[in-house]
């Protein structure tokens, strides 16, 4: 079976990949489907090494391809954080409100024209055969707002007024979102390098 596995356990994200992958004939799996695997513990220091390590493991794991993404918020006027620590900035893991307060705390002296932000997301695809991974990556460049405003997304995008718009990626449509989101773009990369991918799926 022509198979690829996608290292998260998050359906939203499992979505995406399975509109991309199913006109070619191919199966997408994610670890919901291997619930005795593990999580894998992001030790890496960058998006690339964090997204490697998933798919790698992923591909070891169950002998199939497998893609991971490592994504996050890149603050400028804060040397670049919280970067891969974006999910938890604040010590506890994927507590958003946590998260955007300690930024907005961080962030309360900084004036409105130093608080460039960009969000950014990595791609890895890895063989179970221990070939070279490709690789994708999106970014969506914009400003750290001073309060919080919108009810959709998750994570920053109450905070994160996306380059050429006046309101925050937590207002946008979840459709608009998605046609300019950094996971959209390295996803559009990615698909890019299809007719490389779908060789070796096959």
């Amino acid at each position: 079976m022509n198979e690829v596995i996608i290292a998260t356990r998050n359906v939203g994200k499992a979505k995406e990949f399975v509109r991309m992958f199913e006109p070619m004939g191919i199966t997408v799996k994610t670890l919901l489907d291997y619930p005795e695997l593990p999580d894998v513990e992001e030790t890496g220091e960058t998006f690339a090494e964090n997204a490697l390590l998933k798919a790698e493991f992923a591909a070891r794991s169950t002998g199939r391809p497998a893609i991971a993404d490592d994504s996050g918020l890149i603050i400028d006027a804060l040397n670049g954080r919280p970067g891969v620590y974006s999910a938890r900035y604040a010590g506890t893991e994927k507590d958003d409100q946590a998260n955007n307060d300690k930024v907005l705390e961080e962030m309360k002296n900084i004036p409105e024209e130093s608080r460039s932000a960009r969000f950014m997301c990595i791609l890895a695809v890895a063989f179970p055969d221990g070939r070279d991974p490709l690789w994708a990556e999106g970014s969506c460049e914009g400003t750290i707002g001073f309060e919080e405003a919108g009810e959709h997304g998750f994570g920053y995008d109450p905070l994160f007024f996306p380059e050429g718009y006046n309101v925050t990626m937590a207002q946008l449509d979840p459709e608009e979102k998605n046609k300019i989101s950094h996971r959209a773009k390295a996803l559009h990369s990615l698909r890019a390098q299809l007719p490389e991918l779908a060789g070796d799926l096959k």
